[in-house]
């Protein structure tokens, strides 16, 4: 298990990551450390601990953001399956009445040709 060195706070700590995730917990550090300088920047020296907490909390509250935003999209994206299905349901339908009424169109052009066609035949053989 690989380990790398981060610095947060101006502390630096040893951590352990799965392999190929160094880089990845480099960038949560620097980030983590970055809040920080922004929250001492803005509060001042109110203590390393408080300022840890108060950029965990930032975080936390991120998260929490994050995850509603996804469960809404989520949301949003199982409406417009359920819609499309919907949509797919009355085209289907709409396609197979508009068959019917082609096929019975076409029968009822058939009986039409089937009555005119004799009448046809007997007077052409009239003249």
């Amino acid at each position: 298990m690989p380990h790398v060195s981060v610095t947060i706070a101006g502390r630096q700590y040893r951590m352990a990551c799965d392999e190929g995730q160094e880089d990845h917990l480099i960038r949560l550090a620097h980030d983590i450390d970055g809040r920080i300088s922004q929250l001492r920047t803005a509060f001042g020296e109110i203590g390393d601990q408080r300022l840890v907490v108060m950029a965990a909390i930032t975080i936390a509250d991120e998260l929490a953001e994050a995850r509603r935003r996804i469960g809404a999209l989520e949301s949003d994206i199982e409406s417009q399956r359920d819609a499309r299905a919907s949509a797919i349901a009355r085209i289907e339908a709409s396609e197979e009445e508009v068959a019917r009424t082609i096929d019975q169109v076409a029968e009822r052009i058939e009986q039409l040709v089937a009555q005119i066609a004799p009448k046809e035949r007997g007077s052409v053989g009239m003249g």
